[in-house]
């Protein structure tokens, strides 16, 4: 885990970082931090030249393959610099009118591509990179990490969270609370258990997981009805006598909250919630729940009634051991700016409502 972590600081200051995987090393720059300077840097280290490596998810939104899954590598026979990069990765990217991207190959990636997506993503960054082929690992100055403990991460840093702090908090709805604060044995982001009365562990416990959403959560936000479900949950669970809030660190969806805001320019621009997610090559839901299911083991909760429109999370949580004795509707009034979304999700991602 220390390892990765150290890789995703790496990519997120434009540096280079070398993966392994059985014999084959690269060593990967993330497509969206690539300048001319940097990009010169990692050519110099192989004698063949750099690739890009997409999403499927991406290359079928710049029409490049018929197949939206996996990742892939593309080729180009007369290089790249880094404004074809930049355009190729994010389609926020201004784009000069007459610009050629020219012609590329698309071949299908392997393990070692796949960890360079994965990792990209783990930084919050767009899910592109930049690599070149190596006959051996970089010296001790450049981090190097295994193409497993990279797409294994997420599950191992959940896997690893304990509780590391606890305070009585009274909020406005519900008096009567306490946060907890659990983190993962890598020093990385806590998420947060909102403990509203006093749960009983031996009955199926109200239960709401609640990724964070910065601009719906703390500013009110019209895009969304996050703001809405988080404190509506509160209220309701206070009503209740009890019950326990999760609040995740998965912004966007899990995308990181730069990435929803280039979300959000592509909605302004035609797209659809979901399609937004696919033009910048993530899946339309990158958020996973094995740490809610472990942070509700910690507190000794095994069944819940759980306060959601999504059936995703119902099946989630009944994977990871947690069983789900009821799914609670959570249904708030729509505005005239959160409309389209609600209906998307609704149409495309089968939420209930």
């Amino acid at each position: 885990m220390i390892a990765v972590d150290r890789a995703i600081a790496e990519l997120r200051r434009g540096q280079i970082v070398t993966i392994v995987d059985q014999g084959r090393s690269v060593a990967l720059l993330a497509a969206e931090a690539v300048a001319e300077d940097s990009l010169a840097r990692l050519s110099a280290l192989s004698a063949t030249a750099p690739v890009v490596v997409l999403t499927g998810r991406r290359l079928g939104a710049l029409g490049l393959a018929e197949s939206e899954t996996g990742v892939a590598r593309l080729v180009s026979p007369t290089g790249f610099d880094a404004e074809t990069i930049s355009i190729l990765a994010n389609p926020c990217a201004e784009i000069e009118p007459g610009t050629s991207l020219g012609d590329f190959t698309v071949t299908p990636g392997g393990v070692v591509e796949e960890a360079c997506i994965a990792l990209t993503k783990l930084a919050r960054l767009l899910p592109a990179s930049v690599i070149v082929s190596l006959s051996q690992p970089l010296g001790d100055d450049v981090v190097c990490v295994e193409s497993a403990a990279i797409l294994r991460h997420q599950t191992a840093v959940a896997r690893s969270l304990s509780p590391v702090a606890e305070a009585r908090v009274p909020l406005e709805q519900a008096e009567n609370v306490r946060i907890i604060a659990f983190r993962p044995s890598d020093g990385g982001i806590e998420h947060l258990a909102i403990v509203i009365g006093e749960p009983d562990p031996d009955q199926a416990v109200l239960c709401r997981l609640h990724s964070e959403c910065f601009t719906g959560d703390l500013l009110g936000s019209l895009r969304c009805d996050c703001g809405d479900q988080l404190r509506g949950a509160i209220g309701e669970i206070a009503a209740a006598g009890s019950g326990v809030l999760l609040y995740l660190a998965q912004e966007g969806r899990g995308i990181g909250l730069v990435n929803k805001l280039r979300a959000y320019q592509l909605q302004d621009a035609g797209f659809d919630t979901l399609d937004a997610n696919l033009q910048l090559g993530f899946d339309d839901d990158e958020r996973i729940y094995l740490p809610a299911a472990q942070m509700l083991d910690l507190l000794g909760i095994h069944r819940v009634r759980l306060m959601t429109n999504n059936p995703a999370k119902v099946a989630a949580l009944a994977r990871h051991g947690i069983a789900v004795a009821e799914r609670v509707p959570h249904i708030f009034p729509s505005n005239d700016h959160n409309q389209g979304y609600l209906l998307t999700k609704a149409t495309r991602s089968g939420h209930l409502f």
